[in-house]
């Protein structure tokens, strides 16, 4: 085997448990230097390298946009593992932003399939006007946008999958696609001679706004007309 790619950390760091020797592109590890991938962005170090989803003005900017579509937002519930390399950061961000908005905050983990009914209980408990979902295991996110939607909670993701295949609300964030077009040029590099730990790992430049006009009319929600004509892609 010349070249491993792995799609997420999840997938990184088996890869790199099973071999310190066999080049290993990422292609959207949300915090590789946190995660222990590599040593820094600049100078990887080892075997890894690749592509970061890692971009601190994400989470803020996913609030600023709730904020856009419920102007009246004075409570926002962030759902996720902390522990999660990127989470830490990103909820810290989120904290900021929602001080810079007058907006509360309230973090609720999300560990298992089983948490997602009592956190949106707790959140209705809490009168909490929108949720915004960090990063975590692809197989639990799945199931939060059918909850959030019988919750009538406006809920905004990370991943555009979950909107555009699970019918989430609104996701903002790295273009995935773009991402896994980008790693092919890593692949290439390696495979004409290239070390890993000499190539910097790349940060994301594209971001993408995916909103989910379907769910909107389940909730009741109008999305406003300035946010809906910045949006990259429509459901309708």
């Amino acid at each position: 085997m010349d070249v491993i790619v792995s799609a997420g950390p999840s997938v990184t760091r088996p890869a790199k448990t099973a071999t310190a020797s066999i080049p290993i592109v990422m292609t959207n590890d949300s915090d590789p230097v946190g995660a222990g991938f590599v040593t820094s962005l600049a100078r990887p170090g080892g075997n890894v390298t690749g592509l970061t989803g890692l971009a601190r003005e994400l989470s803020g900017k996913r609030l600023e946009l709730l904020k856009e579509i419920l102007p009246k937002l004075s409570r926002a519930a962030i759902l996720g593992i902390s522990e999660i390399p990127g989470n830490a950061l990103a909820l810290k961000e989120t904290q900021l932003a929602a001080s810079a908005l007058t907006v509360q905050t309230q973090h609720l983990d999300i560990r298992a399939a089983q948490d997602i009914e009592p956190a949106f209980q707790a959140l209705r408990e809490w009168y909490a006007d929108a949720v915004s979902v960090l990063n975590g295991p692809l197989h639990i996110q799945r199931l939060i946008p059918a909850v959030a939607a019988k919750s009538r909670i406006p809920t905004m993701y990370f991943n555009p999958a979950l909107v555009e295949r699970d019918g989430g609300l609104i996701s903002y964030g790295t273009s995935l696609s773009e991402m896994d077009r980008r790693a092919a040029t890593y692949v290439d590099k390696i495979l004409k001679g290239a070390k890993p730990a000499d190539l910097p790992i790349e940060q994301p430049t594209k971001f993408e706004l995916v909103i989910n006009l379907k769910t909107a009319t389940q909730i009741g929600l109008t999305i406003p007309p300035n946010v809906l004509a910045r949006a990259d892609k429509v459901i309708r």
